[in-house]
This record gives C-alpha cells, sequence and structure tokens, in this order.
C-alpha cells in the first residue's frame, strides 16, 4: 500500500490509534509538538541548520546530498525503532497476530515536505501502512488556531480566590459534564502563588495546542451542549488565552460561587501554607508593586514569624479587590451573572449547590 497523504481532521483521527512520528529535529519538537507524538528526527538540529545552509547558499540538490549523507546510516535504526514501538503498544494491547493494521504509522514534518517523505518512504517499503499528514505541522497548527474562533456555549465558574473553583471543575467532570481545565493546561493557578508545586509551563505555542485538542476532545456533557471552564485572567503565569477564545468566555454565563472570606483564608491557607517560605516570600514579591510598599513588607513580616494565615489574609484582601474590578469589567455581567451562595469550600456540597441550579435554569 502507498504512503497516502490525509488531511488534518483524518490525521487526527488516527491519531487516537496509532502513533504520530514528528520527523522534525528535537529543537523543532521540544518547542511545540501535536500532542501525543513521538519525536523521530531525521535530522539532529545541528544537522538541520547545515543542511538548511546549504540549501539556502548553494542549492536543492546540495542539501538533498548532504541529508542523505546523514539519513542512510541511519535507515535500519530506525526501522527497527518503529518494529520496537509498534510491538509495545500492540503487546500493551494484548494484540495476538500482527496485521497490517496495526502496523499503521503517522508521519508529519513542519510543512509535509523532504523530512516527512523519507521516513514515509523508508517505513513504507519496510512494510508498514503509512499515512502522512497533508501540509504538516503548519497546516495542524491552522488547525488548532481554528478551534478557538469556534462558536462554544461555556459556562464559567467564577468566585473570589479560594473558593475551590479547579476543584469544582474536577466534581463536575466526574458527575459528566464536559470541562477544560485551563490551569491544568498552563500548569500555572493564575496567582502569584500560582506556580508553587507545580513543573514547568509549556510554551505558549505548546499550551494552544493542547488547548485546541482539549476543546476538540470534550464531550457533551449531562446537558449535552456546553463545557464548563474555570474564570480567568487572560494571562495564566507567563501564557495567554488565545484572544478569540478570550472574547468567548467573556461573554458567556458565569455561575458565581459565592463563599464567605474566612472560610476561603482557611482553605487558602491550608492549601498553600505547605510550600516553602522562600518561595511564599518570592511570589509575594513579584507582586509587590500592586501590593503595595507597606502590604508587601506586611504579608512577608507575618510569613518569617510563622504567622501563614495572616500574611494570606493581606494577599487574599488584595485578590479580591482585583478579582471584583476585573468581574465588573465585563458588559452585562447582571445579565450573564449567577451568583451561588455557599457556606463552606466544601466541594461536594457546592456542586451540588451548582447542579441543582443548572437544573433550575433548565426546567
Amino acid at each position: 500500500m502507498a504512503v497516502q497523504k490525509i488531511n488534518t481532521d483524518e490525521f487526527l483521527q488516527l491519531a487516537k490509534t496509532y502513533p504520530v512520528l514528528d520527523a522534525r529535529s528535537p529543537g523543532e519538537y521540544t518547542h511545540a509538538h501535536i500532542p501525543g507524538a513521538i519525536n523521530f528526527p531525521l535530522f539532529s538540529d545541528e544537522e538541520r541548520k547545515v543542511v538548511g545552509t546549504a540549501y539556502k547558499q548553494e542549492s536543492r540538490q546540495t542539501a538533498i546530498k548532504i541529508g542523505l549523507d546523514y539519513f542512510g546510516p541511519k535507515m535500519r535504526g530506525m526501522v527497527e525503532t518503529v518494529e520496537q514501538l509498534v510491538e509495545s503498544r500492540n503487546s500493551s494491547k494484548k494484540a495476538v497476530h500482527e496485521t497490517a493494521v496495526n502496523k499503521t504509522i503517522l508521519v508529519h514534518c513542519w510543512r509535509g515536505g523532504m523530512r516527512s517523505a523519507a521516513i514515509a518512504w523508508l517505513l513504507d517499503l519496510y512494510g508498514f501502512t503509512v499515512y502522512t499528514l497533508s501540509g504538516g505541522y503548519k497546516a495542524y497548527r491552522n488547525w488548532a488556531i481554528q478551534q478557538f474562533e469556534r462558536a462554544y456555549n461555556f459556562k464559567i465558574i467564577a468566585g473570589n480566590t479560594g473558593s475551590g473553583k479547579t476543584l469544582l471543575l474536577d466534581a463536575l467532570a466526574k458527575e459528566g459534564f464536559a470541562i477544560v481545565d485551563l490551569e491544568g493546561l498552563a500548569s500555572h493557578k493564575g496567582s502569584a502563588l500560582g506556580a508553587l508545586g507545580l513543573g514547568p509551563q509549556p510554551s505558549q505555542e505548546m499550551f494552544e495546542n493542547i488547548l485546541a485538542e482539549s476543546l476538540v476532545n470534550a464531550k457533551s456533557g449531562k446537558d449535552k451542549t456546553s463545557i464548563f471552564l474555570e474564570d480567568e485572567s487572560q494571562r495564566i503565569g507567563d501564557l495567554q488565552i488565545p484572544n478569540s477564545l478570550w472574547y468567548t468566555m467573556r461573554k458567556s454565563n458565569l455561575y458565581f460561587i459565592d463563599i464567605p472570606f474566612e472560610e476561603r483564608l482557611n482553605y487558602l491557607t491550608k492549601d498553600y501554607g505547605i510550600h516553602p517560605k522562600e518561595k511564599l516570600v518570592n511570589a509575594i514579591i513579584r507582586i509587590q508593586k500592586r501590593l503595595g510598599g507597606l502590604e508587601t513588607k506586611n504579608a512577608i513580616n507575618f510569613l518569617l514569624e510563622d504567622k501563614h494565615k495572616e500574611s494570606f489574609r493581606i494577599l487574599l484582601a488584595y485578590y479580591d479587590k482585583y478579582y471584583k474590578k476585573g468581574l465588573n469589567a465585563r458588559e452585562n455581567l447582571e445579565d450573564l451573572m449567577t451568583t451561588i451562595k455557599a457556606e463552606t469550600v466544601d466541594t461536594r456540597k457546592n456542586v451540588q449547590l451548582l447542579i441543582n441550579k443548572l437544573n433550575e435554569w433548565n426546567q
């Protein structure tokens, strides 16, 4: 069976079942890639640079010859690596017989050009069923950006800092509702303390890739049409929610979980008080211009005196003011927002309050 070029939608559908090999260099892959793809570079970063320079400064033919010098010695190792990959995947799925179906491989490079074509040719020659992505990763990126411009029926979980909004999203997912966890995808909880206990954030491009696929993969939940998101500033740490998606979020219905200050303060103290003082102090310093010199000094001194709750009291008051300002900046807020009174940060109780409110709206 000859190598087949397919469009992005077809490629991503097959990617749910079969391995995706990203033929770009390690540096390109590390910056951003199709979620779930495996880096399978035709050239190293240095080799790619040499080939690219030859292409620009000499000729296409010279670049191809140099590329073949790099490619030739790697051929056997590439085939054996893909064999092992397929065998491992088939074994994990308890496959009994080796067939053409379970030897299917997907390959792409930057623009669907020579790199993916070379690897696809080799694997096809050896007997794999191979599909390549028409337009390559560049076409995928266009697809990803298009997802942010679609019409969505979002329901936004709103609430002041310390309201347990992310926990509510998780609880909604367990109840069968469709969610997209923006903070989880961004590896950041949004506030000055938001990076504590989490890994590094992805690149902006990678964030957009995983966000686009999360939107597409969000299944219709119990209400059949909506996706729940947490109310966010456009920036989450160093990342930014794409403009078109952000505008859709700002025009969506909000469900504001209204929890007393002291209850949220207790929750915040328990949640963040476990982190090292040095990291907490550094986080406070990052917002000192907005927090103010005196409040910054007081918040840090309370931490150094092991009075975490009093330190967080200052921060929570600041974030309440900041959040209220952003909330009131929304157009048509009175029409969009539904307030749900809650006594404590109790996820089990609060998700039921939210579901009851949703049911009222649907009656």
